[in-house]
């Protein structure tokens, strides 16, 4: 049981991927990238994390219409899957993504740029062997 459940969240991360890029004609679901699947472990919800394309307004209209063409997707699925039960689908937002973004962009913030990091650990260390020379080679 327990390699069943990642199975069955990577064949329906793939079959929602296809019903919804060949079959669903709702005009309000444009180009949706299924990033992920997961399936409760009583198999009665599975969430499916998509990545949307456009401005804030443009990716509600998106979910609304990926909401509108659930029932229809999980015919699909049920037609496509050996499963007793098809479970309930949640479309969700993957924004991991964006997340990974905002997290970056606060690194660079707070981080100093590699290069001028790299420069300074190397005038450290000529700082260093400087003064030792200049001792040696005063005497």
């Amino acid at each position: 049981m327990s390699r069943r459940i990642p199975r069955l969240n990577e064949q329906l991360r793939r079959e929602v991927s296809d019903i919804l890029s060949r079959e669903v004609r709702d005009p309000r679901v444009g180009l949706v990238i299924v990033t992920g699947a997961d399936v409760t472990p009583d198999l009665w919800v599975a969430k499916i994390y998509v990545q949307l394309i456009g401005d804030a307004a443009e990716r509600e209209q998106t979910l609304v219409g990926l909401e509108a063409a659930t029932p229809f997707v999980r015919i699909a699925l049920g037609k496509r899957l050996q499963v007793r039960r098809i479970p309930e689908l949640r479309f969700l937002e993957d924004q991991t993504l964006e997340r990974a973004t905002r997290i970056e962009q606060i690194l660079d913030e707070v981080l100093p740029p590699d290069t001028e990091a790299a420069e300074e650990d190397e005038e450290d260390e000529e700082d260093e062997e400087d003064p030792g020379a200049g001792e040696g080679s005063g005497s």
